[in-house]
């Protein structure tokens, strides 16, 4: 029996591919949801759920609270994804209890444990810990062999991202997408929305759409906006069909990063330094780099192939996991 395991959006948008090579390999899983999202989770499908845990703590220490105290014996692998707390939690949970730990998007690397906050530090915990590293890219496998892994605990799949993207057309519009809610990023959102709603009004003829994170962290900035258009978070494929069909991306997200590198769109990524280096990133410190390099790129276009595999990753994973039961 395998164990899945996810805890917010993002991971279970990523685990799906391998989810589904499984069921088609006849491999034997459960798909297990930790609740570290809770709205932006509602929907998805899971076989077993935990509720993290409610205490006095903050809630990154709930979490691991939660999955040290389940009882995951009953897994001869558990897989775990990226780089998230709960990700950290389960693998640790699992190490503890004598379970192999098998990582899906292994390697990334900032070698800066401020950036991303808690993220940097927590796949690198995850990689201590795994018997196996599923990396996206050769960049990915180059660092966790530079830090001394063995080569034949490493496979090179690509992102498990790109299987859920082929076959979809990319085409142009005068929209810009807007995302934004990490953590590291929280403190200055203020500015980094007051020069966004800047550059909206400075570009009128472009639509900036910001579908916004339900984060009361990010929520309460709300009010910078008026010209930028603040609509509801979205799902998963709306949020497809807006990258697939906009002009330009301004985000601080790991995923979207991966996703306009494939519908080949300028991405400014609004972070200190990024895991995922691909061509059309222009790579915003900040909110005054934003505006530089916006106001000088956003028309420059590009067309070089994604660095994060050929959609096939779930079933190269699942190839392995297979050679392994």
């Amino acid at each position: 029996m395998i164990g899945i395991f996810y805890g917010t959006r993002p991971e279970y948008i990523k685990v799906l591919p391998v989810v589904r090579a499984l069921y088609d390999r006849d491999i034997d899983y459960e798909l297990i949801q930790i609740r570290q999202h809770t709205d932006l989770i509602k929907d998805c499908e899971f076989d077993r759920t935990f509720r993290v845990y409610q205490g006095d703590v903050n809630r990154l220490n709930n979490i691991f609270h939660t999955a040290l105290d389940m009882d995951l014996k009953r897994y001869k692998h558990v897989v775990v994804q990226g780089d998230t707390s709960t990700a950290a939690a389960v693998a640790l949970s699992a190490f503890n209890q004598g379970v192999s730990v098998m990582h899906v998007e292994a390697g990334l690397r900032t070698y800066d444990k401020s950036n991303p906050y808690p993220e940097e530090t927590n796949r690198r915990i995850i990689s201590a810990l795994a018997s196996v590293h599923y990396c996206p890219t050769d960049f990915d496998v180059s660092n966790l062999l530079d830090e001394g892994f063995r080569d034949d605990e490493i496979v090179l799949t690509g992102n498990t991202v790109i299987d859920n993207l082929v076959g979809r057309e990319a085409t142009k519009s005068n929209t810009i997408v807007v995302t934004m809610h990490r953590r590291e990023n929280q403190p200055h959102l203020r500015e980094w929305f007051s020069q966004i709603e800047e550059l909206a009004c400075e570009h009128s003829d472009y639509e900036f759409v910001f579908p916004m994170h339900p984060s009361p962290e990010v929520q309460k900035h709300r009010d910078v906006f008026s010209k930028v258009r603040v609509i509801h978070p979205v799902d998963h494929e709306t949020m497809l069909d807006m990258i697939a069909s906009c002009h330009c991306v301004i985000t601080d997200s790991g995923g979207i990063q991966e996703e306009c590198s494939f519908f080949r769109k300028r991405c400014f990524v609004c972070r200190a330094v990024t895991e995922r280096p691909c061509a059309g990133q222009a790579l915003c410190k900040t909110p005054e780099i934003l505006n530089k390099k916006f106001n000088s790129e956003f028309m420059v276009e590009f067309d070089r192939p994604t660095p994060f595999g050929d959609g096939h990753a779930g079933e190269k994973i699942a190839e392995d996991i297979q050679r392994r039961v």
